[in-house]
C-alpha cells in the first residue's frame, strides 16, 4: 500500500507515490527528461504511447465500419491496453521503488510536453522575424492542424500563439492535474484519449461518427484543468507587466467563441493579457478590438506562458499536499482503518 505524507497505509503503491518526496523525484525527473529529451526517434517513437496510440487508432479505423460503436470500440481498447501494459509494469516494480520511480518518471515523462512545443513556437518567431515566411509556416504547421500555406504573418504569429496555450492545457495542465490525483497512470490515461481525439476527433463528415466519442472525451477530461489554466494565465497577467482586468474582460467576453468548449478559454485569458487578436480565418476571432501579433507578441507570450507554467505547477504542489493531508486528518479524526 502507498504512504501518506504521514507514513500511513492509504493506497495502492503500484498506483501513486508514497509519500511527497517520490511525488517530487518523478516529477522533477520527468521535467529534466522533457528538457533534455523532448524528440523522440527510433525505437524511443516506436514505443512511445502517444505515437503507438495514434497509430493503432488509425489502423483500426481503416478497417472498421464509420460509425460511432467503432469509435467507442477503438477508444476502449486503446487506452484499455496502455492503461494495462503500463499499470502492469508500475504493479510489478512497486516492491522496487527506485525502479517505480524511475518508470513513473518515465510515464509522467512520455505524459507531457512542454520544451517540444516551445522549440516549434520559438522556431515560427525567429522565422518570422527574418521575414522567413516558408520556415515559419513550416514550423507552425507542426503544431496546428489548419492549413497555413496562404498565411500572412499576423495569421502565422496567432496560430502558434494560440496552439503554445491550447496545448499548455492538452500536453502539461491536465496530465498534471491527473498525475496529482491519479499517479503517474492518471496522466497516461489524459494523455492517451487526448491522442484519440487528435487522430479521430475530426468534425469532417468521414470522421464525424467514430471520432464522435474520442472528442467528447477529450472535452470532457479537459474541462477542469482548461478553466483552471485560463485563470492562472490572468493571474500571471501582472508578471509580465499586462493588466488582469483587461484580461479578465477578454476572457468572459470571449471564451466561448471557438467550437471546442475548452481552447477558447486558455485563447481569451492570453488574447486580453497579451493584448493581442487571435483569429482563425472563417472561424474566430478572439481580443477583435487588438491588433494581430507580430513575432515580438511571440516572444511574449512565451513570457506569459513560462509564468503560467511554474504558477501551476506550484498550485499542483500545494494541491498534492493538501489533498493527502486533508485526508490524513480525516481519518485520524474519524478513526478509519485503511490496513
Amino acid at each position: 500500500m502507498a504512504c501518506n505524507i504521514d507514513g500511513d497505509s492509504m493506497f495502492p503503491d503500484w498506483l501513486l507515490p508514497r509519500d511527497l518526496t517520490e511525488f517530487m523525484l518523478v516529477l522533477v525527473m520527468a521535467l529534466i527528461a522533457d528538457y533534455i529529451y523532448p524528440y523522440h526517434s527510433g525505437l524511443m517513437l516506436k514505443v512511445h504511447p502517444v505515437h503507438t496510440s495514434y497509430v493503432t487508432a488509425l489502423a483500426l479505423y481503416r478497417r472498421l465500419p464509420r460509425s460511432k460503436a467503432s469509435g467507442f470500440l477503438i477508444w476502449a481498447s486503446i487506452t484499455a491496453l496502455h492503461v494495462g501494459i503500463y499499470g502492469s509494469l508500475l504493479y510489478v516494480l512497486s516492491n522496487f521503488r527506485i525502479l517505480w520511480i524511475l518508470a513513473s518518471a518515465y510515464i509522467l515523462k512520455v505524459s507531457t510536453s512542454l520544451r517540444l512545443l516551445a522549440i516549434h513556437v520559438l522556431n515560427v518567431r525567429e522565422g518570422l522575424k527574418v521575414k522567413d515566411l516558408e520556415y515559419a509556416r513550416k514550423y507552425v504547421s507542426g503544431i496546428v492542424r489548419r492549413d497555413v500555406s496562404g498565411l500572412g504573418e499576423g495569421h502565422i504569429a496567432s496560430a502558434a500563439i494560440e496552439s503554445l496555450f491550447e496545448s499548455l492545457v492538452d500536453g502539461f495542465a491536465s496530465p498534471m492535474l491527473y498525475y496529482v490525483f491519479l499517479g503517474p497512470i492518471g496522466a497516461l490515461f489524459q494523455r492517451i484519449v487526448n491522442t484519440l481525439d487528435s487522430a479521430l476527433g475530426y468534425r469532417s463528415e468521414e470522421f464525424l461518427q467514430v471520432g464522435w466519442l474520442p472528442a467528447k472525451a477529450d472535452t470532457l477530461i479537459n474541462y477542469i484543468p482548461a478553466r483552471l489554466t485560463s485563470l492562472l494565465i490572468i493571474a500571471s497577467c501582472p508578471l509580465v507587466g499586462s493588466s488582469l482586468v483587461a484580461s479578465l474582460k477578454t476572457y468572459i467576453r470571449d471564451r466561448a467563441l471557438t467550437l471546442s468548449l475548452n481552447s477558447g478559454n486558455v485563447m481569451a485569458s492570453a488574447s486580453g493579457c497579451l493584448r493581442i487578436r487571435l483569429e482563425k480565418i472563417g472561424e474566430y476571432c478572439i481580443g477583435r478590438e487588438f491588433r494581430l501579433p507580430n513575432h515580438d507578441d511571440i516572444g511574449n507570450a512565451i513570457k506569459l506562458w513560462i509564468c503560467t507554467i511554474a504558477l501551476y505547477q506550484s498550485l499542483m504542489i500545494c494541491i498534492y499536499i493538501a489533498y493527502y493531508v486533508g485526508i490524513i486528518n480525516f481519518i485520524s479524526f474519524t478513526g478509519l482503518d485503511l490496513h
